[in-house]
């Protein structure tokens, strides 16, 4: 027999719909904007598919990073998630090569500003990618090789400030040239390619 808490999980997961979601370089995580101007200068998410009414995207990406979004019609379920302190995993690509102390630091955690305060990170994890992940093309050219060498990294954080990857290795003076999220708990990017919509259960 289930218990009432385990009901209103299984009704909450029947009755709301949620997806994987792609999101590609250059739009922004909101369905749409009041604002005019906004509205004839940026991109959002509504262009992307025909999303259901009360569709929410949990968390965001900024407007020039991309990959892994979740997105529910189920309120609760975004403030579980936002909350919980669930790993977030990012491929970061840097300019420069990062020295073992730069990564200790980014592992220890280091001061950013946040809403113009100083604000120390959580630990993480940071890890430099032996060889280039396979990824689409954002469709919008990074820079040219000839202006230094680069590095791809993997950092997991649980937490998410406004911004936070790209001030972490700005802070190490490795300014970050492209961003992706591959992974949000469970959930994997893996094959999915900008744009794409998968059906997910809910389930992190």
């Amino acid at each position: 027999m289930q218990t009432k808490l385990q009901c209103e999980k299984n009704c909450s997961l029947a009755t709301h719909q949620h997806y994987l979601l792609f999101k590609p370089y250059g739009y922004l995580s909101q369905l749409s904007s009041n604002d005019l101007h906004q509205k004839r200068k940026k991109k959002f998410l509504a262009e992307l598919y025909s999303w259901p009414d009360g569709i929410m995207p949990i968390g965001r990406l900024d407007e020039k990073s991309e990959g892994l979004l979740l997105m529910t019609t189920d309120g609760k379920l975004s403030d579980h998630i936002n909350r919980s302190g669930i790993e977030k995993e990012y491929y970061a690509l840097v300019d420069g090569i990062p020295t073992e102390a730069q990564l200790e630091q980014l592992s220890q955690g280091i001061e950013i500003g946040i809403n113009g305060k100083k604000y120390r990170t959580k630990p993480c994890g940071v890890k430099i990618l032996e060889t280039s992940p396979v990824l689409p093309d954002r469709g919008k050219k990074i820079r040219d090789a000839r202006h230094g060498p680069t590095t791809w990294l993997s950092i997991t954080i649980t937490e998410g400030k406004f911004r936070q990857v790209r001030k972490m290795t700005s802070a190490i003076d490795c300014p970050t040239l492209r961003l992706v999220r591959v992974r949000i708990g469970n959930l994997k990017l893996k094959a999915m390619q900008p744009g794409e919509v998968l059906v997910w259960d809910g389930a992190v």
